[in-house]
């Protein structure tokens, strides 16, 4: 079944019995538009998000609900509000209800807020910015090898000499009567903004860009816009009929109760509790297989084509066994990198299969960026366009002079002019595969097969970059290293969500830098104040202790080694590409093609393996309904597989409200 296929365009009227103003694509009411109110729930939802999701993993300790893309804090705060409030005014005066345009908007905000508050930027720029002055010791050099080759614009007022006294009180907690020292942190966040805002600005262009071509053309699946067009009643004239389906419901009943139940065993541990992640000693030391059950997943994938989600199982599990066999033949290579996504063995494989997905990619749409580039130049329809929330000309120089300003900022942190565009290309090769695959697999929980700091220094040798070089790639994982999370991804579903917009698209585009730069004040705001009060190294571990020396110690390594560039794996980086680009022609050219692509771009992904049975199980549901149920059987039961997802959602989100009020921490009912 194609994606085409699982997205029927309805024809008729909306429920107010005038004709509907249908997308010509996917049938879905186009009413309402950017408004100001639509915005300032937007830049509140945005600040919730901000303050609620650092606060969950790094106080609470719970359920951390910003690590990835599926965004859940801000899935529940919206379904707070389209099944609250704004439901209720629908059903007692609907002419002051939210229509469908602003509901959009308000999620767009919170999605682009939801990658900043702490796996995406937050949680990694503050302890990998601070972490070398409080850590250095004489064991690990770093007061030789690390500070004097990090520039002291880009760190705290202070924070380039040694066991400077504010960075101790942010990791150890202020003296009693000590005020937070906010002007330590200001100026590295004003000097970090050109970057990140470029990053920010360049990704939504990109998406901006191919929009039309991914949503209209080739009619990408979009998995995780589906629950949030459903609760703005995206096909029934603005009323969410989802939230009157009995289906739903019961799919919510059963994520909510055993989520509860995992909840309540961690205050009372008489009662018992499910246990959804098993594992299974395949071979013992070598192997170990993850049976895991993730209801946000399960449905994810019921929403994609089967054979996206038999090639993410499939490939995995053979990815899985060709590394433990290269173990026990005593053949594997050690020494990953950090944030190494794939083993050592297979990350020059993945990464020539994202190398390939991005060419695959262009080359389908060469037509439409034709049409594009002549609009860009002046010659092209300029209807074309009018619907998007930049022109394409506007988006195109946007991208050009967002390049143009990471290139002189990255240089101006000490890295060599030769490595700039090889670490920008493979930064952007995996930011756009990753959301590719999201946006076509449902796979949410996604990590490319290395990273672009790493990679980098692979391909020139560190002699090319110097100590100098490497310390600065060391502070780009500030925003390239645990890339499960970045706003590229949140753009594309929120432009996807934008076609039942009907005025105001260009307005849409402030809206999300708002909910960016509120978030990002929310969570600097949050993070730093409860660093001061009750110390960083109180915090979430990983983030706390791990990340701020994780990749200083990796340059330093590298540094130590002296590589020169690793010219073998350019042969296993083409046959990477090679295999892709035979697995995308072989699906174009032979009708059942049952393999696709991107399942071998993925497949060797650590993540992949801890998700493989619930992409497995999701695949046998979703098969076996669709050939003795057919079709109106599969559409039947959409809702209930939508309700495992938000039903695991809001429980997490209402259990950190219960540890709140308890003064619990420690209590994570969800992972992945």
């Amino acid at each position: 079944m194609s994606a085409a296929e699982e997205r029927p365009t309805p024809k008729g009227t909306s429920g107010s019995g005038q004709d509907a103003n249908l997308h010509p694509v996917t049938g879905e009411v186009r009413h309402g538009g950017v408004t100001a109110r639509a915005m300032v729930i937007g830049a509140i939802g945005a600040g919730l998000v901000g303050i609620i999701g650092p606060y969950s993993v790094h106080v609470l300790r719970g359920s951390a609900m910003e690590y990835d893309f599926s965004s859940p804090l801000a899935l529940f705060l919206f379904f707070f509000v389209a099944a609250g409030p704004n439901f209720l005014i629908l059903r007692l005066r609907r002419q002051l209800a939210l229509t469908p345009g602003e509901l959009v908007t308000v999620y767009g905000m919170m999605v682009m807020a939801s990658p900043i508050v702490t796996m995406g930027i937050m949680s990694q720029i503050l302890p990998i910015i601070s972490g070398p002055s409080y850590f250095a010791n004489p064991q690990n050099k770093f007061v030789e090898e690390v500070l004097p080759f990090l520039k002291p614009w880009l760190l705290p007022i202070g924070a380039a000499q040694p066991q400077a006294l504010m960075m101790k009180y942010f990791y150890e907690g202020l003296p009693p009567g000590m005020s937070i020292p906010w002007g330590v942190w200001l100026p590295p966040m004003l000097t970090w903004a050109p970057m990140l805002m470029a990053l920010f600005l360049a990704m939504i262009s990109m998406m901006i860009l191919l929009r039309k071509q991914w949503v209209e053309n080739e009619r990408l699946a979009y998995p995780l816009t589906l629950l949030p067009l459903e609760l703005v009643g995206a096909r029934s004239a603005g009323v969410p009929v989802i939230l009157k389906q009995i289906t739903f419901w019961i799919g919510f009943a059963i994520s909510a109760g055993l989520a509860i139940l995992v909840g309540v065993h961690a205050y009372y541990p008489s009662v018992p509790a499910p246990n959804l992640a098993m594992y299974a000693d395949v071979i013992k030391d070598t192997w170990r297989m993850w049976f895991r059950v993730s209801f946000p997943m399960i449905g994810f994938f019921y929403l994609v084509n089967l054979d996206v989600t038999f090639s993410l199982w499939a490939f995995n599990l053979v990815f899985q066994s060709v590394d433990a066999a290269l173990k026990v033949l005593g053949l594997a290579k050690t020494g990953a990198d950090p944030f190494g996504c794939a083993t050592h063995n297979f990350k020059f494989l993945g990464t020539g299969a994202f190398v390939a997905l991005l060419i695959s990619t262009v080359w389908v749409a060469r037509h439409h960026l034709r049409l594009v580039w002549e609009r860009v130049i002046g010659r092209g329809d300029p209807r074309i366009d009018k619907e998007e929330v930049l022109s394409y000309p506007a988006a195109f120089w946007v991208l050009v002079a967002s390049t143009v300003v990471m290139a002189v900022w990255l240089n101006l942190t000490g890295m060599p002019a030769i490595a700039i565009p090889i670490f920008l290309l493979f930064a952007f090769i995996f930011f756009f595969g990753l959301t590719r695959i999201v946006v076509e697999s449902g796979m949410a929980e996604a990590v490319a097969p290395t990273i672009a700091p790493t990679i980098t220094p692979t391909i020139l040798g560190t002699a090319a970059l110097g100590r100098q070089g490497m310390m600065s790639l060391a502070l780009q994982f500030v925003y390239s290293s645990d890339i499960r999370t970045f706003v590229m991804v949140s753009a594309a579903n929120s432009l996807r969500m934008s076609t039942v917009i009907q005025s105001g698209h260009r307005r849409l585009f402030w809206a999300y830098l708002i909910g960016i730069a509120v978030a990002f004040a929310a969570s600097f705001w949050l993070t730093v104040s409860y660093g001061y009060k009750i110390g960083a190294t109180n915090m979430l571990p990983w983030f706390f202790q791990s990340v701020p020396t994780l990749g200083y110690k990796w340059a330093q390594a590298k540094l130590t080694a002296a590589p020169g560039p690793v010219t073998g794996g350019w042969g296993i980086l083409g046959g990477g590409a090679l295999v892709y680009l035979l697995l995308a022609v072989a699906r174009f050219r032979f009708m059942n093609w049952p393999l696709h692509p991107l399942g071998f771009a993925l497949g060797p992904v650590w993540i992949m393996s801890a998700i493989w049975f619930s992409a497995f199980l999701s695949w046998l549901f979703k098969g076996v309904i669709l050939r003795y149920g057919g079709y109106r059987t599969y559409l039947f039961l959409r809702p209930f597989f939508l309700g495992l997802m938000l039903g695991q959602y809001s429980i997490n989100v209402l259990w950190l409200g219960v540890d709140t009020l308890t003064g619990r921490t420690g209590i994570s009912l969800f992972w992945i």
